[in-house]
């Protein structure tokens, strides 16, 4: 069972949804049997590079509301992040463009590695004091290479603003397609979707719904008909008439 994930670095709600979906996931008794995917999604696809600002800064002007509301709100989240076992800094962090940080996911899932380099990102963007926006590609570089990517290989990513923006675009694109308007947005064998970071129960009804329900192969009537085929035993010989 593929369980697709459509999220963004800089979406709060994301990293602490991921947590409790590996916390249903881990307990679910069928987990070696479910591939998890991570899709793109960008909260602020629109905001140039070099436009970084104070997450205070962004949600005071994006809702309208008091700085003093913003960080409150910023309190809440650090609490539940800290109940799924999450380190959150709710002052002091940054906000800026992830198309990069998107791209190079795309990289990492090509070798294997996304989920690691997700994870990553999560922790910097969120618990590190160092900004994931103002210290230019080697600090990506060096996340990167921590989650087991070739140094040289992501310089080159990210020196080509044109690799793998086609695949970011796409998911974007999907996920619009299949009514996804916030994230983090969890599509599970593509027959069921969980919106928002939901509690642990949630994820686990929906793994269980959604591995029960799974429709076996149909095979296609072809009548008395049936045509060559190998398999454990062999591969059949033809015989000439």
């Amino acid at each position: 069972m593929r369980v697709e994930i459509w999220s963004d670095i800089a979406c709060p709600w994301c990293y602490v949804g991921k947590a409790r979906f590996e916390k249903a996931l881990e307990a679910f008794p069928h987990r070696d049997g479910v591939e998890v995917v991570h899709r793109s999604f960008e909260l602020d696809p629109g905001r140039d590079k070099s436009d970084v600002q104070s997450v205070l800064a962004m949600l005071s002007k994006k809702y309208g509301m008091s700085e003093a509301q913003a960080q409150a709100g910023e309190e809440n989240l650090g609490a539940q992040a800290a109940a799924e076992g999450l380190a959150y800094r709710t002052r002091d962090r940054d906000h800026g463009n992830t198309f990069d940080l998107h791209r190079l996911l795309h990289l990492a899932k090509e070798q294997g590695r996304q989920d690691e380099l997700v994870q990553i990102f999560y922790r910097a963007n969120f618990a590190e004091e160092r900004s994931l926006y103002t210290e230019g590609d080697e600090r990506l570089v060096e996340l990167a290479v921590e989650a087991g990517l070739d140094a040289d290989e992501v310089r080159k990513v990210l020196a080509d603003p044109t690799a793998y923006a086609d695949d970011v675009r796409a998911d974007e694109r999907e996920a619009a397609e299949l009514g996804a308007n916030g994230v983090p947005f969890f599509v599970l064998d593509r027959t069921y979707g969980v919106s928002g970071a939901q509690p642990a129960e949630v994820f686990t009804q929906a793994l269980t719904q959604a591995w029960g329900n799974r429709s076996p192969l149909k095979l296609i009537d072809q009548g008395d008909t049936s045509a060559e085929a190998c398999g454990p035993d062999g591969c059949a010989v033809p015989q000439q008439g």
